[in-house]
């Protein structure tokens, strides 16, 4: 497996992933413990309900995260990306698996057996913050989202969401020669919709008011932020 950076990182750099913060002899001993595996897009990285049996660190490529009711509805909860630890809960929990994580474009990763992982983590204990620190961290992203949710409504709501897809992407593309952000994640007006709660056609005629704004740049399963500034100050802003 190749190396998914070579940046140290630390406790305080989990913003970056969680391969990021493992120093050289944490990654060494990790990729002992696992195997290399190619998930193509839309298949599933785990499922939801499974048992627990192994997790998955992700070397390139975007996978979601998409829970589902007895119903059959689907919500879209999370991105993830590179360097990012994936179908973790349920081993360190020891309980069925709540979301399935499912591939949105092709993805290399990193799988390890639960009980290798639990090895490993026994064996290098300050990598268990940096597992908590992730818990945290998904915590506060999921407590921000609903608080968006109950305070934005079209355009805004997007906007707020885009913003920090933005963010993320950042940390593994650099921007355009204007400071433009092309979004990692190939997300569809239905995937968009499904994260932010809202429809399909809320989700286009949001996306036509950030571009008639030129905040945006849209193309299938494409969205470019042309103004990141722009698009953080229009997130901000009350509605009308």
């Amino acid at each position: 497996m190749s190396e998914l950076t070579t940046s140290r990182g630390d406790l305080a750099a989990d913003h970056g992933g969680f391969w990021d913060a493992l120093d050289g002899r944490e990654r060494a001993a990790l990729r002992d413990a696992g195997r290399a595996r190619t998930y193509r897009p839309r298949a599933p990285l785990c499922y939801q309900g499974d048992d627990s049996d192994h997790i998955i660190v992700i070397e390139s490529g975007w996978a979601k995260v998409v829970s589902s009711s007895a119903a059959g509805h689907s919500v879209v909860l999370a991105v993830r990306g590179p360097g990012d630890l994936v179908c973790e809960s349920a081993v360190l929990g020891r309980r069925e698996r709540s979301a399935t994580v499912q591939a949105l474009d092709e993805v290399r990763a990193l799988l390890v057996p639960a009980a290798r992982f639990t090895a490993f983590l026994d064996a290098h204990p300050r990598v268990w913050m940096l597992v908590s620190r992730t818990f945290v961290r998904r915590l506060d992203d999921a407590g921000r989202r609903l608080r968006a949710h109950v305070s934005a409504q079209g355009a805004r709501r997007l906007a707020i969401l885009l913003a920090g897809l933005a963010e993320m992407s950042s940390r593994h593309a650099p921007a355009g020669p204007g400071g433009e952000v092309p979004i990692g994640p190939p997300l569809s007006q239905e995937e968009l919709g499904s994260w932010m709660d809202a429809s399909r056609e809320t989700v286009a005629r949001a996306l036509a008011v950030l571009r008639d704004a030129g905040l945006v740049h849209t193309g299938r399963r494409r969205i470019t932020v042309l103004d990141p500034p722009g698009l953080r100050a229009f997130a901000e802003r009350p509605d009308d």
